[in-house]
């Protein structure tokens, strides 16, 4: 299974978010810098997961993004599914649908596969991902200047 850029680039702003200092909330500019990404994508990434109740975003002087309670003890297995959706691997209805599908045993078999995929994820929470040696470089990816 293959995530999309989106929920790669969702993820890497949590992880960025969940080591950022108590009380010194990051820009969207400050998070795309960190992880290498356009402003743009990031602020759309922004946008999903403040909508998921993952993070606190505020404007003006002193504003800036924040993990909520809920977004540091998410299940990054509940996380990719909001982001990615719950659809499976692959599409045998549709336009064309499979001529298979009526005894195709691929279809159980890659839903099994993604199924335990979830699973895998719904046992780490966004700190299970920044735990060391993950934390200190993310913290050291965009360090403040100090004065």
């Amino acid at each position: 299974m293959r995530l999309t850029k989106f929920t790669d680039l969702a993820l890497r702003t949590v992880m960025r978010l969940a080591v950022a200092e108590q009380g010194e909330p990051l820009t969207t500019k400050e998070v795309a810098e960190a992880v290498a990404a356009p402003y743009t994508h990031t602020a759309k990434a922004v946008a999903r997961l403040q909508h998921l109740g993952v993070l606190e975003a505020r404007r003006g002087r002193g504003g800036g993004l924040e993990l909520t309670g809920f977004g540091q003890r998410a299940s990054v297995g509940w996380l990719v599914r909001a982001l990615e959706g719950d659809e499976e691997v692959v599409a045998c209805e549709g336009e064309t649908p499979c001529p298979l599908r009526g005894a195709c045993r691929l279809r159980g078999a890659l839903r099994t596969a993604q199924q335990s995929f979830y699973a895998a994820l719904d046992e780490l929470t966004v700190q299970d991902l920044v735990a060391s040696p993950t934390g200190p470089v993310l913290v050291g990816l965009t360090a403040r200047p100090s004065g």
